[in-house]
């Protein structure tokens, strides 16, 4: 059997296509490919299953490390793939990169087009355009690796939104490792690669990240900003007053998406995937004459001019209306969400319900607006205190 631990015997070698191979165990072995007298030559490694079929793995050539160091570093590396697949994983080496694009095709398919999107924007601007880390394969993933990720990103100016310029804040950071957690927990779970030992700990969420929505706006100064709304913003405004969606899934409605003979609205574009909201009579109505003359493909709600809104179209108007109508700097079009959802669950509809018609999860409701519910409570005590008491004063001296 071919030695190939040792630098001298690696030189005597005949150079020749077919690798010269060293068993490590059974099975297992570890192959060294020289095709050039005097070339460090490349490694590989060779499984052999039960069923005899030979699988292969291209190694390097290691010609960062001294000649003498090169043989450990290729059986390392091939005793790790011998356990990969030993576990079940598969014989093709994925990347992060694979990994990032299989996520976002997963969205996809489960009907999440706006998540998918949203996913692979993260990716594109934070994952795919750090070579080190993308182009890794996920067997040989380290949680060093992922660190430096991590720290680079942390430092990293925002690109959009009221804070683009500034250094990244936790709420932001958890979004984007989110992401990238996602994708790599998808891999593991289809068997891409066998342990999250890399990112486990590294991607974890940040500890009270996600702070309480502070900004509302109650009738009366969603009444005055709808007076500085400009043609077009005007009846998008309404509509997000009227509804708790996020702008986004609301400037893409197509007429399509109203049912008038049952008043049901399809939101299919969102972060969530599609949902149905049965509308009151009322705003029914209001959904209804942006159909009026138009095709079943046109959208809604659009610009004066005819032209889809989109949040780079929507920012200048609206913060020219937030401003006219002597409102705070802090309120965006996001606002409106925010607004009728705390009205609603100041309404006394149970939050699972708001969820659903929000397009979110529960989680993420008794998060930020459990606190909404501590006056019903004391409602509630108030009640009790009004009922009449069989022994006053039984709770004095106790």
């Amino acid at each position: 059997m071919t030695q190939l631990d040792s630098v001298v015997g690696r030189e005597k070698l005949k150079p020749r296509r077919d690798p010269y191979f060293q068993k490590l165990e059974a099975g297992c072995f570890v192959g060294f490919r020289k095709m050039a007298a005097g070339s460090g030559g490349n490694w590989l490694a060779r499984y052999l299953s039960d069923t005899g079929k030979q699988q292969f793995k291209a190694l390097g050539d290691y010609d960062h490390l001294i000649p003498s160091d090169r043989f450990k570093a290729a059986c390392k590396d091939a005793r790790a793939w011998f356990d990969h697949l030993g576990q079940g994983g598969t014989v093709i080496a994925y990347t992060v990169k694979d990994a990032c694009t299989r996520y976002a095709e997963h969205l996809k398919g489960r009907g999440k087009p706006g998540a998918a999107k949203d996913a692979m924007r993260r990716f594109n601007a934070y994952v795919l355009d750090d070579k080190r880390l993308s182009e890794t394969e996920l067997q040989k993933l380290t949680a060093a690796r992922v660190t430096d990720w991590r720290k680079a990103l942390s430092k990293r100016p925002t690109v959009a939104g009221s804070n683009r310029g500034a250094l990244r804040t936790d709420s932001t950071m958890n979004r984007d490792m989110s992401a990238l957690r996602a994708a790599l927990n998808l891999a593991l779970e289809d068997g891409l690669v066998t342990t999250d030992a890399a990112w486990r700990s590294k991607l974890k969420p940040i500890a009270n990240a996600d702070r309480q929505r502070n900004a509302y706006l109650d009738r009366e100064q969603r009444a005055r900003l709808l007076e500085q709304c400009s043609d077009g913003l005007e009846t998008l405004v309404r509509a997000l007053s009227l509804i708790p969606a996020r702008p986004g899934a609301v400037v893409t409605l197509r007429v399509a998406d109203f049912d008038r003979r049952l008043n049901v609205l399809c939101i299919g574009s969102d972060k969530t995937g599609p949902r149905k909201i049965s509308l009151p009579q009322t705003t029914a109505d209001i959904f209804a004459l942006q159909t009026v003359d138009k095709l079943p493909t046109a959208f809604l709600f659009t610009r004066a001019d005819g032209v889809p809104w989109n949040k780079d179209s929507w920012k200048k108007p609206i913060r020219a209306a937030v401003k006219a109508a002597g409102l705070g700097p802090d309120v965006t079009l996001y606002t409106l969400r925010h607004s009728t959802i705390t009205d609603l669950v100041h309404s006394g509809l149970d939050l699972l319900t708001v969820a659903q018609l929000s397009g979110t999860s529960l989680k993420m409701i008794e998060q930020h607006y459990g606190h909404l519910i501590g006056s019903r409570g004391a409602q509630g005590l108030e009640v009790l205190a009004r009922a009449p008491q069989a022994n006053k004063g039984t709770l004095q001296g106790r």
